[in-house]
């Protein structure tokens, strides 16, 4: 059976195509002009936080040490009240970033998608983490089926698999439907990506504002 930990779901390509989709998007609040905000705009795409004022910024790849450094980061700034996810294009660990999820929620920050950022696939999972959830103006939320990195997609397993109920669980624990999972899994095969509408992001509850 296929671990959530060894499913990925990241795309790190989708960087230039996301910049190109955003220019379209709706808005939702203002930009940052916040020297951590820029930075993270032009960083690599390994994961990194920065933390400015009460805000933590978010940009990168999500792998295993996720939870580690979301506590590291709170343990040394214990005034961050807010999580601004960048530019996230998924996660190498699934398990890890659900549990980041998890982690922002016990702890009760709120996270936000930067204007003009974007988060694909595990990204987004980990924005359902916060206790309230907003999107900046011309940002992008983006999903697809997920891939074990090997073999075997979402499409192959049969709907009774146990590993379905994993990320159907989670999903329901952060309050959001149990249809968005199986939206996502139809919306773009693993090796593309899915930009809902600010219709479909209101629909799936994946924001509070």
């Amino acid at each position: 059976m296929t671990s959530p930990k060894n499913i990925v779901r990241t795309m790190p390509w989708l960087g230039f195509l996301a910049i190109l989709f955003l220019s379209g998007c709706s808005s939702f609040f203002d930009s940052p002009e916040s020297t951590a905000y820029q930075k993270a705009k032009y960083s690599p795409q390994s994961l990194q936080i920065e933390v400015e004022g009460n805000t933590a910024y978010v940009f990168g790849v999500l792998g295993s040490d996720l939870v580690d450094s979301l506590k590291d980061m709170v343990e040394a700034h214990p005034n961050v009240t807010d999580v601004m996810l960048v530019d996230v294009p998924g996660s190498l660990d699934q398990q890890a970033t659900m549990e980041g999820a998890r982690l922002i929620r016990r702890l009760g920050l709120n996270t936000h998608i930067a204007p003009t950022g974007y988060v694909l696939s595990g990204g987004v999972d980990l924005f359902l983490g916060g206790v309230n959830r907003t999107i900046g103006s011309g940002a992008g939320v983006g999903v697809h089926a997920w891939s074990d990195g090997t073999t075997t997609t979402a499409e192959e397993l049969n709907m009774a698999d146990p590993v379905h109920a994993v990320y159907v669980n989670f999903y329901l624990e952060m309050g959001v439907p149990e249809r968005f999972y199986w939206f996502s899994l139809d919306a773009a095969p693993a090796e593309r990506v899915y930009f809902l509408s600010p219709e479909e992001v209101y629909d799936f509850q994946l924001v509070t504002q």
